[in-house]
């Protein structure tokens, strides 16, 4: 007699995602986790105002164009990444600290689904003075209310 498997719960992968060769190997690692599983992934790009920049209304205003220049061109690279994986995701653009912003978002997702699983997946420079001081996958680390996959 065989017993059949529950099915598996949806996943919501939240990807960190700036083009960068980490952030990429990020989102690979996400489409591979859902092959043959049902979820999503949510491409979150996280736009960073230095503090300098913040103090002049000027400047802010002209980060906000450079920022949606940006998005369309990451949303286009992740078009491209991800179109033959047979992935369902969806693209969106935060503001603030990536850390916070992230962890942000995958509780948002959390509280919206609260049946289905949530887990941030970051890419991580290979350097180690990243691993060791102020990198993002480091505060993901230390502060992540769900489960977090680092890709190295």
């Amino acid at each position: 007699m065989t017993t059949a498997m529950p099915p598996a719960r949806f996943q919501h992968l939240v990807v960190g995602y700036d083009g960068s060769p980490p952030a990429s190997r990020a989102l690979d690692a996400a489409a591979q986790q859902l092959q043959g599983r049902p979820g999503r992934i949510d491409v979150v790009y996280v736009a960073h105002l230095s503090s300098l920049v913040a103090l002049s209304p000027g400047a802010v205003a002209e980060m906000e164009e450079d920022f949606d220049e940006i998005e369309k061109d990451l949303r286009a690279q992740a078009d491209e990444q991800l179109r033959g994986s047979g992935a369902a995701w969806e693209f969106e653009r935060r503001q603030g600290t990536i850390a916070d912003q992230l962890i942000a978002g995958a509780t948002a997702i959390g509280e919206a689904h609260p049946d289905e699983n949530v887990a941030i997946i970051a890419g991580s420079p290979s350097h180690a003075t990243h691993r060791v001081v102020g990198s993002v996958a480091v505060g993901l680390a230390r502060h992540s209310p769900v489960p977090l996959i680092i890709v190295p």
